[in-house]
């Protein structure tokens, strides 16, 4: 991984730090120097330039997405592109839950899909790193929803860290769905940053069925951290853009694969 991070081409940096960027909602120069292996000049100069194409904000000693308020303050995530078939995956999800089910949502906008047709099951037992979630899920009295601890992150509204990781100690639930930055058949599910890592790992060892959300615009996309565990993937739900020879090779993985 680090000698990817240090053969890249600026172009392709600053994508990542912009990435990344939109995942945690800032982040301080020091912390891209070290991740991305180069000189504070350099990071220095990646911002100045994301923030003249209008993309970040720069501010002293780190920089953050132009629309970081409006994340909190709205208590709802930025819709992004192919929201029509994130909501087709998320409902085809959501007939996966029956009333009673013990589950993990995961934060994102293809797993907050899922509130809508969720919202009529009754007494399920919910565990999230979502803030969205919890609020829109905990109106129903019947249901019961731990909720983690951890490191706030505007732009997924969501907990992570090591410290929202350790909730899952000692949890088994029957059900996970899963978000994910890409995914590939040679480095499995991959994030923008690190910082998540720990808690997607622990959600999946949780699980007796993970089942990963993710339109086909994420097949083959490789992004900065890798976690692996595709192993652990029982079920990839997805668009009709997916080929029929990728799908066979998931299903040699032993993946079943859900066409939305």
């Amino acid at each position: 991984m680090n000698e990817q991070k240090e053969g890249m081409f600026p172009e392709q940096r600053r994508q990542a730090v912009l990435e990344l960027l939109r995942e945690n909602g800032s982040c301080r120069v020091q912390e891209l120097k070290q991740l991305f292996h180069v000189s504070e000049p350099t990071i220095r100069q990646d911002l100045e330039s994301l923030e003249q194409a209008g993309l970040i904000i720069r501010q002293h000693g780190g920089a953050c997405v132009n629309n970081y308020a409006s994340f909190a303050t709205g208590i709802q995530l930025e819709r992004h592109t192919n929201m029509s078939l994130k909501t087709r995956i998320a409902c085809k999800a959501a007939g996966f839950v029956s009333s009673g089910d013990s589950i993990i949502l995961d934060s994102g906008t293809t797993v907050t899909e899922m509130i809508e047709p969720l919202s009529e099951k009754k007494e399920l037992k919910i565990v999230t790193p979502a803030i969205n979630i919890t609020l829109a899920l905990g109106k129903e009295p019947t249901n019961t929803i731990l909720m983690t601890g951890g490191e706030f992150k505007a732009p997924t509204l969501s907990l992570t860290g090591e410290k929202a990781a350790g909730v899952f100690k000692d949890l088994y639930v029957e059900k996970l769905f899963l978000a994910a930055g890409g995914f590939s058949l040679a480095a499995g599910l991959t994030y923008p940053g690190f910082s998540d890592l720990p808690l997607k790992r622990a959600m999946i060892e949780s699980a007796k069925t993970v089942f990963l959300l993710v339109d086909s615009t994420k097949l083959e996309k490789i992004l900065f951290a890798s976690l692996g565990c595709a192993d652990k993937i029982d079920y990839l739900l997805t668009d009709d853009g997916i080929t029929k020879d990728y799908a066979e090779k998931l299903s040699a993985l032993g993946i079943e694969v859900v066409v939305c």
